[in-house]
């Protein structure tokens, strides 16, 4: 206990009123969140249940698919994003891999939820994004919350995702959303301001609209940037999906989980290994991609 002999009285007893003011302001809001969920919980669940339904029908689709089918399919998507094949040989190489130590279902399952908290991502941050770039005042307004929530631990962002949702797949995806999210928006909003003036200017005077000069010039400049922005939001998502895992995500997040838990190193080490497989086409194929598209804009606007 600090000695008060030479101190005021009131910076003696200032640390004992702000603990007791914080416990209690922690207390009424802890409370009025809980109980604020407990009358619009069906509310919620009305909200997130086509998520749910999606999420299922991914899980299912990939899951129960003949594994030759959806093997062959990934290859063309990443041969026609890429263009390579060389990065669609170690695709087939890498898959069959994880197809020959046993996790082909749980691989299905991570790739499910990573494509579904993508495709969320995309339809949240694309927008958000260009609504900065067209407003200096909204940027100033939301920089300071992907600050936030990019600096955050990931650990946290559970919490409130477990109060409002409780434990299953669609809290896990939320979850996963909220933390992969910020650089779609960021890159987004870049691509979008690195468009040259002098082209702005070129449109302007065959008279584009606001809407036309957007759809029309800029995002189609700015795609090889929104590229980097989905490929990093791919990631982030793959990074998170073992934090998920605590609150009911499966797949191989929660292998690796139960690999931490129960000290299974072999076993931890192939579902990392499975989880750095797909993290390398789904990069490998969206820097190609990106690459195609700077190259062509270069040509088209060169």
């Amino acid at each position: 206990m600090a000695n008060c002999s030479f101190m005021p009285d009131v910076l003696c007893r200032f640390p004992a009123i702000g603990d007791s003011s914080i416990r209690t302001a922690r207390k009424v809001i802890d409370d009025g969140f809980k109980g604020l969920v407990r009358e619009y919980g069906y509310v919620i669940d009305a909200v997130v249940q086509p998520l749910q339904w999606f999420l299922n029908y991914l899980e299912r689709l990939f899951s129960n698919s003949p594994w030759f089918a959806v093997l062959l399919v990934m290859l063309a998507i990443v041969y026609l994003t890429s263009r390579k094949i060389s990065i669609t040989v170690g695709t087939a190489l890498g898959m069959l891999l994880i197809g020959v130590v046993g996790l082909w279902e749980d691989t299905m399952v991570t790739l499910a939820i990573v494509t579904v908290s993508t495709l969320i991502a995309i339809v949240i941050g694309m927008p958000i994004g260009i609504l900065m770039a067209r407003s200096d005042r909204i940027q100033g307004s939301i920089n300071p919350v992907l600050d936030v929530m990019q600096t955050l631990p990931s650990f946290v962002y559970l919490i409130p995702v477990v109060v409002i949702f409780g434990i299953g797949k669609v809290p896990g995806l939320i979850a996963v959303v909220i933390y992969a999210v910020p650089p779609m928006i960021r890159l987004t909003n870049l691509g979008i301001r690195l468009v040259d003036a002098e082209v702005l200017e070129a449109a302007d005077a065959f008279g584009s609209s606001s809407r036309q000069k957007l759809w029309n010039v800029q995002m189609p400049l700015a795609l090889p940037t929104i590229m980097a922005g989905i490929n990093q939001t791919i990631m982030m998502s793959l990074a998170m999906v073992v934090v998920a895992s605590m609150v009911g995500v499966g797949g191989l997040g929660k292998n690796t989980l139960q690999a931490i838990n129960n000290q299974f190193f072999t076993f931890g080490f192939m579902n990392g290994f499975a989880l750095v497989v797909i993290a390398i086409i789904f990069d490998r194929a969206s820097q190609a991609f990106g690459k195609r598209l700077q190259k062509h804009s270069e040509v088209v606007h060169g």
